[in-house]
């Protein structure tokens, strides 16, 4: 008979950590060749974009 290993426990507990849940449906657009791959290499790329999302639709109405 084997004997069975116990169940690896991460060291960090799994969740959401905002206090403001993203929408469940992504924003998508196309871009030129070769913007995703730059995009991508910039640090704290997402949150940057949406703090930039956030700026531009600033007093536009219906939003925010």
């Amino acid at each position: 008979m084997q004997s069975r290993a116990p169940p690896i426990k991460p060291s960090h507990e799994l969740g959401f950590t905002s206090d403001h849940p993203f929408d469940k449906d992504p924003v998508c657009f196309k871009v030129l060749p070769g913007v995703k791959d730059k995009l991508k290499a910039v640090p704290d790329w997402q949150e940057r974009l949406r703090e930039f999302v956030d700026e531009l639709i600033k007093g536009v109405d219906g939003c925010q």
